[in-house]
């Protein structure tokens, strides 16, 4: 069945309704996405008015009772309040760590999709108060969270399967997104790209539409108008300087290096700080104000997402890239001292300032304006999310959306890439995994890796594979090939020992030699050296093994009394993956 026993009266009207139309069997999850979609939405509306509320009351009133010459020391004190009030409100209710997007990231991989929503509503609460006090955060991550929790907590009512309440955590994810910057696309597939980590069928249809209805909520209450207002750029084609973005799309994957390493490091430094618990939020909001107070007030906005113009390219090129730095330290001590909030918005801030910055500096050894400072700006903030949240497709449907131009899709796809490739290769981990890895959590394209560190190689070995001698004759290997499975032929010597694979393309190859020459190619002619795993090490292991060699499947060795190594058979991607799913079902 795909609801559980004793559904809600009405639910279970509305499920026999779909039966009854001999629709397919997906129908229910698209029309409760739909209502989470709306829900998330209002959810989102409501967020956007906490944010208000706590402006008004941690930032206005009081600026407008302080005289000129006082405002700074005044922002100083009200973002160490605003923090430590964030840090008390989450303590008070006990929520822990948590409620963020790599939360529910976790809690679709190994929790069946449950998210509880007392801590959730906690922490919405204090990412309202941290956005109003001056903090350095993000509003889309209390959004996405707040929308999975609705999701979760919807899908429980009604009793759905584990399976399928994942898929709505994730659709009320996707309208979280949608609704806060406006982009129905970027919020689908942030959803199945980060939480759900598969663009399978089954999640795609319920997880759009609740993106698209989630959007179309927020808009009915609040405009059509992007999420913050975009540089006009006139007579200039982004594509004409394609060749030059790699260089921006390297600046934004080192910018994303350092914002991810940063960004795990600052609570080990916060929790440094002597004296009580109570202290490091205080101290931690002060460094906060002292920054934004620093950076002319360009840091600071009115609680939402904020990117003044000049940081297009309109200031000179060494402040906007001080200006980018200065925010990824404003974010991460934010966060480090007991702050809530998101790190995506931030990233869009860092790679316009960094983007705009480098398009300033380039331009200027160009004299036709071939390359553009706002393009730039524009271009890097996709570069920025892409290397730091390890999500370059959800990066450049943000930007793409946000601009509505198609010039800009092969300069996003360029930097996007670049800047993903070169943040892997300077940092382990992003925003997201980086946190989840620091609690001992290994995920990645919705796989739980602790489960494959705990299955072994012999737990899924396939000892079923035809062997050759080295000295077989090819139309022997060939008899061998039509009964091996997983299209290997493996060649041992006397010994048992392994000399290598014969795979289908080899072989095919030797057969369509002339037949006086293919009489001549024996077995060991046709082996392919391929690295060996053990028995005893784990499945993440051997899959490395096959994404470094690109294999679907590796042979499996093990040691013998006189010291060689002994073939024992082959494991396999498809056998990995099936032993996966079925710990992730017993386990749910």
């Amino acid at each position: 069945m795909f609801i559980s026993m004793h559904p809600p009266r009405l639910w279970e009207r509305i499920v026999a309704w779909v039966h009854e139309r001999d629709l397919d069997e997906g129908a229910p999850l698209m029309i409760v996405g739909a209502v989470i979609g709306a829900v998330a939405g209002l959810g989102i509306v409501g967020f956007y008015g906490l944010i208000d509320v706590a402006y008004a009351l941690l930032s206005a009133f009081p600026r407008r009772h302080v005289p000129w010459f006082g405002q700074a020391i005044l922002q100083v004190v009200l973002t160490a309040f605003g923090v430590w009030l964030a840090w008390f409100i989450v303590r008070r209710a006990r929520a822990g760590a948590g409620q963020n997007v790599p939360d529910v990231q976790l809690a679709v991989a190994k929790r069946g999709g449950v998210i509880a929503g007392r801590p959730v509503a906690a922490r919405t609460l204090a990412s309202a108060v941290t956005l109003g006090s001056g903090g350095s955060v993000g509003s889309e991550g209390p959004v996405a969270v707040l929308g999975a929790a609705v999701g979760s907590l919807l899908g429980r009512r009604l009793r759905f399967q584990a399976r399928h309440l994942k898929i709505l955590v994730g659709c009320g994810a996707a309208a979280g997104i949608a609704g806060a910057f406006n982009a129905p696309f970027a919020g689908a597939f942030f959803a199945l790209e980060e939480i759900l980590g598969s663009f399978s069928v089954g999640a795609f249809s319920p997880v759009v539409i609740a993106s698209v209805v989630g959007a179309l909520t927020v808009r009915s209450f609040l405009g059509t108008h992007p999420a913050f207002h975009l540089p006009q750029i006139a007579d200039v084609h982004p594509i004409e300087n394609a060749l030059l973005y790699p260089l921006l799309g390297v600046a934004c994957g080192l910018a994303s290096a350092l914002y991810s390493r940063l960004d795990a490091m600052a609570p080990r430094v916060m929790r440094k700080t002597p004296g009580p618990d109570w202290v490091r939020p205080l101290v931690g909001g002060a460094i906060v104000g002292g920054i934004v107070v620093s950076s002319g007030g360009f840091l600071s906005g009115n609680g939402h997402l904020a990117i003044p113009r000049e940081v297009f390219g309109e200031m000179p090129w060494h402040l906007l890239v001080a200006l980018a730095l200065a925010k990824i330290l404003a974010t991460v001590i934010t966060l480090g001292s007991g702050g809530s909030g998101g790190v995506f918005t931030p990233a869009l801030f860092i790679g316009a300032s960094l983007g705009g910055g480098l398009g300033t500096l380039v331009s200027k050894a160009f004299t036709n304006h071939l390359v553009h400072p706002a393009a730039w700006a524009l271009v890097g903030m996709a570069g920025l999310v892409s290397g730091a949240t390890r999500a370059p497709l959800t990066a450049i449907f943000i930007v793409y959306e946000m601009t509505n131009d198609s010039a800009y899709v092969v300069p996003l796809m360029i930097v996007s890439v670049v800047s993903y490739v070169t943040a892997r290769r300077f940092a382990p981990y992003g925003l997201y995994d980086g946190w989840l890895a620091a609690r001992g959590e290994h995920l990645a394209h919705g796989v739980d890796q602790s489960v494959m560190e705990h299955i072994r190689v012999r737990d899924v070995l396939d000892a079923d594979v035809p062997r050759a001698a080295p000295a077989m004759r090819v139309d022997e290997v060939a008899r061998l090939m039509r009964d091996a499975r997983l299209g290997t032929v493996a060649v041992v010597d006397e010994d048992g020992a392994l000399v290598g694979a014969i795979g289908h393309l080899a072989l095919h190859d030797a057969l369509l030699q002339p037949v006086e020459t293919r009489q001549l190619v024996i077995a060991e002619d046709l082996v392919e050296r391929l690295e060996a795993v053990r028995p005893a090490q784990s499945l993440r292991a051997a899959l490395a093994v096959m994404n470094a060699r690109g294999r679907d499947a590796i042979p499996v060795v093990e040691a013998t009394d006189g010291g060689r190594e002994r073939f024992v058979g082959v494991v396999s991607r498809a056998a990995a993956f099936a032993a996966y799913d079925r710990a992730i079902e017993h386990a749910v």
